[in-house]
């Protein structure tokens, strides 16, 4: 089924209010399996609602309209659909008695003739009530389009469509199921690139490459009629995936650290800690404490963080590490040596399982002949110490040193994953 959604109201046109409608329908319909292809805002004018509804017709199957149902001259949907269909408008009893009842129990509003329209649908349509407002809709079909209006606030549309529409939309629909695949290590380009044949030659299920700072997803999407099904196309697809190689010859199962729309390399990370029993502490000079405010957000957090440093200055690196100020002066800031050192005297003075270690050049300026976004990040880790060297770039500062942290945290990841 294709549908098209048209938004009327001229405030929308103007900028007065977000279209927040269009985007509730457009995932609401996508659950349903039901494919939206359109989407249209139009003012409250009827000759071109009447031209758009047109146009509608002849292209989609399903034409949802929002607003234009309240008691004004400008609010027309409800009118121009009727006059496009060439069909009556009519009283619903239910809304009827429920503008009875408005009134009744409000005597200090005045009841017009206008309001009369809030309870009116197009001639053979199912009335769709209204249970926090007073606009009834409707859903009818003709000549095989199937045509709904609904309310346009927020607090009327979703409760109608979650409570009226969605029933009588949900019969013989498939359903879409999503999976959302996260990596980190590889960028959007060459992931798009190494799944090249793969995107070209899509049907169902579908892939959709998604960048984020420092990571990407995949959000595979297939429609199907139950959950095990959609599983089934859903594993293949995501088994040939991850068997495909990168351009550096790294398999994309490699890269791959987790699942979900909102989930985080922060998250997998303090969730294998909690799973292994092991603590963690961080020192920290260009993040600045953001590794341990990440580990800080998680609830629990105390059975796996106890506290760290920030050592921001080489004065403070040596003082609060333990680390000789002329071998910090010696091998510089920016430097395998200083991340191992500090990760080596974060571990030993807090008696952690894991210490992790992150320094380097934020930006915009080098430092120590080390262009911005060069960063090394240091590990102690059963008995080891060891370092990583990491180029991020030109980034603003924000960017090099959220980034920074998502290397430390996936570096964290890995060694508990291959402990």
């Amino acid at each position: 089924m294709k549908a098209e959604l048209i938004t009327v109201g001229t405030e929308i046109l103007t900028g007065q209010i977000i279209n927040t409608n269009a985007q509730f329908l457009s995932e609401k319909l996508a659950e349903l399996g039901i494919d939206v292809y359109f989407q249209t805002a139009v003012g409250d004018n009827e000759g071109r609602l009447l031209s758009v509804i047109d146009l509608a017709s002849k292209r989609s199957d399903l034409v949802i309209l929002c607003g234009g149902l309240g008691p004004t001259e400008d609010d027309l949907t409800k009118q121009t659909l009727a006059k496009f269909l060439n069909r009556s408008l009519i009283f619903d009893d239910l809304a009827s008695r429920k503008l009875d009842d408005f009134f009744a129990l409000r005597p200090q509003y005045a009841r017009t003739p206008n309001n009369e329209r809030q309870a009116q649908v197009v001639e053979g349509s199912i009335p769709l009530q209204n249970r926090t407002g007073l606009a009834v809709g409707g859903i009818l079909t003709v000549n095989k389009v199937t045509y709904v209006v609904l309310p346009g606030p927020p607090s009327e549309l979703k409760p109608m469509v979650n409570e009226e529409l969605v029933p009588l939309l949900v019969n013989n629909q498939t359903k879409l199921y999503s999976r959302v695949l996260r990596f980190f290590g590889i960028g959007e380009s060459q992931l798009a690139t190494v799944l090249s044949e793969l995107i070209d030659q899509q049907t169902d299920p579908t892939i959709a490459p998604y960048a984020k700072i420092g990571e990407v997803t995949l959000r595979l999407s297939t429609k199907a009629n139950t959950k095990e099904e959609a599983d089934t196309k859903l594993n293949a697809l995501e088994n040939r995936i991850l068997s495909i190689q990168t351009l550096n010859g790294q398999f994309l199962s490699e890269l791959l650290y987790g699942y979900g729309e909102t989930n985080s390399l922060a998250r997998e990370t303090f969730g294998l800690l909690k799973k292994y029993g092991k603590t963690i502490t961080a020192a920290e000079s260009l993040t600045a404490g953001l590794f341990q405010s990440s580990i800080a957000d998680f609830s629990g957090s105390s059975a796996v963080f106890n506290g760290g440093f920030v050592t921001y200055s080489i004065e403070e690196k040596s003082k609060m590490l333990g680390i000789p100020l002329s071998d910090l002066q010696k091998h510089g800031v920016v430097s395998d040596f200083t991340a191992q050192a500090m990760a080596k005297g974060a571990k030993e003075k807090t008696g952690t399982d894991i210490a992790i270690s992150l320094t380097g050049v934020a930006g915009p300026d080098s430092l120590e002949g080390h262009p911005a976004g060069t960063v090394f990040i240091g590990i102690a880790f059963g008995g080891e110490v060891s370092s990583i060297k990491v180029n991020i770039g030109r980034r603003s500062r924000s960017d090099v040193r959220y980034i920074s942290t998502l290397h430390a945290f996936n570096l964290v990841r890995k060694a508990l994953i291959k402990q």
